[in-house]
Formats: C-alpha cells, structure tokens, sequence
C-alpha cells in the first residue's frame, strides 16, 4: 500500500490530472454562478425573480386555490357532498399563432376539490384536505408533501373532515350513510383557531416543448352541496392570485357562485411541492469534464503495473474522493449565497440533501476511478482503456438524455449520477421526472450502489486475469 501512495505522488502527471480534475468544477461552477441572470416581471418592467414559497418543513411550494372558508375554533368538522367537477384547459397554441386558441372543455388528471383545514390564509401554511381528482380518486392530503389515496372516486361523493386537537381525520362516503377513513394528518402545533371550508385547485396542463417542460392554463369548477355546518359566515380568498400588469386584477382569478346550500367553485393552481426550482447540483457542471480526467488518471495508473491491484484502488479511489468532494464542497455553498442575489433560487433542500450531493460527488469520483482503474488493468492499453471507460460512464447517460428511454440510468453504471440528485420526485404531483429534466429512475444512493456493482465487478475481472498471467 505505503509503495503504491509513493508511486502516485511521485508520478507528476497523475497528481496534475487530479489536481485539473478538482479544478475544473470549481471554475466550472463559479463562473456559472458568477454570471446567470435571472428576472421576471411583465411585458413593460423586469424585477428579481422573487424567492419560492416555503412550506412547513422548508420546502418550495405550490400554493395556489380558491378556498371558500370560516373559522373553527377547538374541535369541529365539515361535511360536504361533490356532485361533479368540469374544467378548462389552454391547448398548445399552433406554431406562430401567437397566444393561441381560447382554453377548451377539460380537466388535468390532478384537478381537485374537497374541504380543507388550514392554519390561516398565508401561502406555504399547514394544512390538510380530503378531495376528489380528475383521475386520481379520492386523496387525503397535508403539507404539501403527504398523500393518501382514496377510493376510486366518482360522483356524486360525500366527504368529511374532522379536527380533533392537532389531528385531523378524512373520511369519504358514496351515500353520506356509510363512511370510510381515508387518511389521517397530525399537524403539531396547530393554533386552537383555523380556517375551514371547501377548495378547489388546478395545476397547469403539462407538455414538453424544444425549450422543456411548459404549464399552461388550466382551471377546475366543483359543485358542492348538502354542506354542513352551513350557518357562520363565509369569507373567500383566491390564495396566491398573481396580479395583472395594472397591479389591481386579478390574472385567471378563482370564484364563488353560491345559491342557497349549492357552492360553485372555481380554481386554478395546486397545492403541493414545487418542481420549478433549479436543482443545486446543476452548478456541478464540470464534473462531467472533471471525471474524464479522473478516467484518463485511474487507467494511466491501472496499465502502468498491472500487480497490486487492491492496493491501487484504494489509492485511486482516495485521491478521487478528495478530487470530487473538495469542488463540491467550494461550489455549492458559495452557489447557494450568491445566486439568489442574482434572481436565482436554488430548490430549498435539507443539510442532509446537501451533504449527499457534495459527499455523493466525491464517492462519484471514487467509483468511476476504480471502475476505470479496473478498465484499464484489463485493457492493458492506456488508450484502448480510456476509451472503453468514457463509453461505459458517458454513453448511457448520453442515450438517456437523447429521450431512448429511461433503462440506461438504471442497468449501467450511468445509474451513479443519480448520487448527485437533490430533487425529489413526488407521486402526486405531475411533472417530466426524466434525466433531461434531471431526474433519474432509481433513488441515490440505489443508483450509486450500481456503479459500485460495476466497480467491484471490473476489479475483480482484473483481479482474475492478474492471477492467470502468474
């Protein structure tokens, strides 16, 4: 081992490539961060694009409906039968028309309604809510990121919410006679009193464009009835409305059309995690370039003695680590202070999150250089090897990316840059959740557990050719 460190040190040329490949995602990185923009506003004004709506446990979310509420003081409940949900929806707009065809008859698959307990009417407030969706069946909901599905859903559908202390049960009824538990929420610290009351939401209608994902318009109508308690006094609030370009109307505004017991509600938005924000990892540009001279190095060191195997992939995979983890270590925490200063707003994560990106690029490092040192020992060639070894690493991620589907992330050692992925992915909630995107189809630490696989595998094969030419 002491024989193989000296080895590597002494070589210059190893140590340089390591050092370039640590250097390039810092200087990646930084002259990224240190030059996007980012603004928004209207058609006349441009202003700093504001920071994301955080939800109970930091998180950005999406907080956007029309809520017809009053308040419950302590315990209490509300019932309310969904006699039936339409909607509308803005269809790509043909190529050159402009804004395109006024929106159609229609529903998202996660248009939704029911009734809600929230703490207040400030976006990113907790909450909890049992509805019905377009496709997706009755749901029990909190917090943005909780979901408990339902029945199958179908109208008319009675549902009912309960508050007892800080939990809050939902329960769902074909007749209004029978009653099924859906879910339940416990909500910590709820105030003794909240606002409760019928919702309607609709997120936008999703398609894939040259320039990526588009959302665009679309808006849900439910009709309640037989609500109960039906007495008290009725306020309405269009959470997170944006306004027009005037500052005073409301853009695609919500409703309420009440006669007599009948509430007519119409929404738009949703209320769930937010997908929009750019992952922190993306500021780690340069690894790709970082790992090629990872690559180059883990061969060079590989086809130079082809003995003591074990020993070399402990000092590649070391020295690897430190090359990974040391620019992710600089980069992301200087992105995360100076970005939003510049109109760009990180997706808000845990420390924990953080810390798997930067480690996870380190351990990305490292089992790319003993796949490649194990590549090489193999190859005997150093050429043949670095080849052989970009291939295996970049080949499948560049597959994935050019939309042939999803497999090469998950069987090939392309799997371990899901280490990197700070994003989550969430069932109820739509969205483009492929490699282009940034999204990978195994969990990270799963996908990371594949490259080593593959690490292990392509040692241990040269491991065995090593003791057949003693």
């Amino acid at each position: 081992m002491e024989s193989e460190w000296t080895r590597f040190g002494k070589t210059r040329r190893w140590v340089i490539g390591m050092v370039v490949a640590a250097l390039i995602p810092v200087l990646a990185g930084l002259t990224l961060v240190a030059t996007s923009r980012a603004t928004c506003g209207t058609q006349t004004t441009e202003e700093p694009c504001p920071a994301p709506i955080l939800g109970p446990s930091g998180q950005a979310v999406e907080d956007r409906f029309y809520f017809v509420h009053q308040p419950l003081r302590g315990d209490g409940s509300i019932t309310a039968r969904v006699n039936g949900m339409t909607g509308r929806i803005k269809e790509p707009p043909p190529p050159g028309a402009g804004a395109g065809p006024p929106p159609v008859p229609g529903l998202v698959p996660w248009a939704k309604a029911g009734l809600m307990v929230k703490d207040g009417v400030r976006q990113g407030a907790r909450y909890a809510a049992i509805m019905v969706t377009a496709e997706h069946g009755v749901r029990m909901q909190h917090d943005f990121t909780e979901d408990v599905a339902g029945s199958a859903g179908g109208y008319p559908r009675w549902l009912r919410l309960t508050r007892t202390g800080d939990t809050l049960t939902g329960h769902e009824s074909a007749d209004g006679e029978q009653w099924t538990e859906v879910g339940r929420a416990y909500l910590g610290g709820l105030p003794d009193t909240v606002e409760i009351g019928l919702f309607a939401a609709s997120p936008g209608a999703l398609t894939m464009a040259g320039g990526g994902p588009e959302s665009r318009f679309s808006e849900a109508t439910a009709v309640f009835d037989q609500v109960s308690p039906l007495q008290g006094e009725w306020k309405t609030d269009d959470i997170g409305v944006q306004m027009e370009p005037d500052g005073v109307t409301p853009h695609h505004p919500g409703a309420l059309s009440r006669s007599g017991g009948t509430f007519t509600v119409t929404g738009t938005g949703d209320i769930a995690p937010s997908t929009d924000q750019q992952p922190i990892e993306r500021t780690l540009i340069g690894v790709f370039l970082g790992l090629i001279a990872v690559i180059v190095v883990a061969v060079a060191f590989g086809t130079a003695d082809r003995r003591r195997l074990v020993p070399k992939a402990v000092v590649i995979g070391t020295v690897a680590f430190l090359s990974g983890v040391i620019p992710a270590a600089v980069v992301v925490p200087i992105a995360l202070r100076m970005l939003p200063s510049n109109g760009i707003h990180p997706l808000p994560v845990g420390l924990l999150t953080h810390l798997q990106v930067i480690v996870g690029t380190g351990l990305l490092y490292a089992a790319v250089a003993v796949l490649s040192l194990g590549i090489g020992a193999l190859f005997k060639r150093a050429a043949v090897g670095i080849v052989a070894a970009v291939v295996v690493a970049f080949v499948p991620y560049a597959l994935a990316l050019a939309g042939l589907g999803e497999w090469p992330l998950a069987v090939t050692p392309a799997a371990g840059f899901a280490i990197q992925q700070s994003a989550r992915e969430y069932a109820h909630v739509e969205g483009f959740y492929i490699a282009v995107t940034g999204y990978f189809p195994l969990a990270p630490w799963a996908g990371f557990a594949v490259l080593c696989a593959y690490a292990a595998l392509g040692l241990g094969l040269a491991l065995v050719m090593e003791r057949r030419r003693r």
